[in-house]
């Protein structure tokens, strides 16, 4: 079990890593988009959420205060759907599905990520077996 909860770090970690560092390496097109989508003071945002989505992606990926990095995911993501995927304010049906469908797995992502947050706040870290995990927020102790 401990090779799986490794593997899911991984790859749920690198997920957010690769998304943080577009933020960086995209910076002009992502702020373009955020401005489109009416983000006040878009380009700090995109460098905020850009920062938010590294460290959670790295804390994860690397079981150092996993709790944290989950919780920066899950804040993160619940802001992106409602900010960036507010499908209720499309009126073109194919427009109102494609954001209906990102809104939606960003929630999902964001459970995944409250999970994992409440898994390491019972639990006290990740470290099931051979899995290395250091320090933890110990917020509900």
């Amino acid at each position: 079990m401990s090779a799986i909860l490794l593997i899911g770090r991984i790859i749920f970690g690198g997920f957010f890593i690769m998304s943080g560092i577009n933020h960086f390496t995209k910076l002009e097109a992502m702020t373009g988009y955020a401005k489109y989508k009416k983000l006040p003071a878009a380009k700090v945002g995109v460098l905020v959420s850009g920062l938010m989505l590294l460290l959670g992606g790295a804390y994860v990926l690397l079981g150092f205060y996993v709790d944290l990095g989950a919780l920066l995911l899950a804040i993160f993501l619940v802001i992106a759907a409602v900010i960036f995927h507010n499908f209720w304010k499309e009126t073109d049906a194919t427009a109102k599905q494609s954001e209906m469908m990102n809104f939606m797995k960003d929630f999902a992502l964001a459970g995944a990520a409250l999970i994992l947050f409440a898994v390491v706040a019972k639990h006290g870290d990740m470290s099931f077996g051979w899995v290395v995990s250091k320090g933890h927020l110990a917020l509900f102790k």
